[in-house]
């Protein structure tokens, strides 16, 4: 046997994902660069590790025992990292997010500069929608979790960061009055929605039943980038979040139409389990969050508090 620490990284993502091509992408490799070390892995065994079959990828049981095995050597190979570190004196250890997808135009610039002091900690962020993320924060997998709808089925701490506003949105090939428009204009433009589970979904829907809102759903879409995309080829329109549209709005791909009362207003929060014991790095972070997040959304976010 002659497997490299790389081989073992590779394979153990290829069983996490089930997916040569999803796997490449959370190693930020190519696709080929991951087939050839996984087969270079495979050549050191007479076993199958994994298994094609209808195109899809499945790990053998032997290749699940081989998995749980590189997770623990990984595990050991960076427990002495971070003990190398620490001995430094430097903050070592993981730190663990899950955010809602909107949230990855907000939680990166929280993140750098806290990354860039503390080079020995290792971050682990998982983008997706608001059910998924409140799931694992439920099951203590993680940290923290970045949410513009605060759950209310467990108990939970709390750091707010800035606004997170919601427009309605369409493309730029019809013209639209400056003078707010009332209600009723949801009622005359079809709506794009977010799928079920979604964070932007739960605000856009609340704020249709509050006021009791005509409105014409078109289709539902599984991302808030399906959405935008949908929207500038003229599918329909949608009630957006400001941050995820910075770039459409320069480039005149998108405009926003005034309507009375909007936009619509919920916070990004940071949360945790409340009572939940921080690591020394998690508890780093937080401390880190509340003395700079002004200083961060005036730094990053000056454009969009102008709105």
């Amino acid at each position: 046997m002659n497997y490299t620490l790389h081989q073992l990284q590779v394979f153990l993502k290829v069983t996490q994902c089930e997916s040569v091509t999803k796997a490449a992408e959370e190693l930020h490799l190519t696709q080929p660069a991951v087939s050839i070390q996984l087969k270079n892995f495979q050549d050191q065994f007479d076993i199958p590790l994994t298994e094609i079959v209808g195109r899809k990828l499945f790990v053998t049981e032997f290749g699940k025992e081989i998995g749980v095995a590189a997770q623990n050597i990984i595990n050991e190979v960076n427990a002495i990292n971070y003990k190398t570190m620490a001995h430094k004196g430097q903050l070592t250890g993981r730190l663990i997010l899950s955010i809602v997808s909107t949230g990855k135009y907000v939680m990166p610039f929280f993140l750098t500069q806290f990354l860039k002091d503390n080079p020995g900690i290792e971050l682990s962020l998982d983008v997706t929608n608001k059910t998924k993320v409140i799931q694992s924060l439920e099951q203590n997998l993680v940290d923290f979790s970045l949410v513009s709808v605060l759950p209310e089925t467990i108990k939970i701490e709390s750091v707010e960061l800035m606004q997170n506003k919601l427009y309605l949105i369409g493309n730029t090939e019809k013209s639209f009055r400056k003078k707010p428009y009332s209600y009723d204009i949801l009622n005359e433009l079809p709506l794009i929605y977010r799928e079920e589970g979604s964070g932007t979904r739960s605000v856009m829907e609340k704020f249709i039943k509050q006021n009791n809102l005509p409105v014409r759903k078109t289709m539902e879409l599984t991302s808030n980038e399906a959405v935008k995309q949908a929207v500038i080829a003229g599918l329909g329109y949608s009630i957006m979040p400001l941050i995820g549209i910075k770039n459409e709005l320069k480039n005149e791909t998108l405009q926003i139409i005034p309507v009375k009362h909007f936009p619509i207003i919920s916070n990004w929060n940071l949360i945790w389990l409340k009572g939940k014991s921080f690591s020394p790095s998690a508890q780093a972070f937080v401390d880190y969050i509340q003395l700079h997040k002004s200083d961060i959304i005036t730094k990053y976010f000056d454009w969009y508090e102008r709105y």
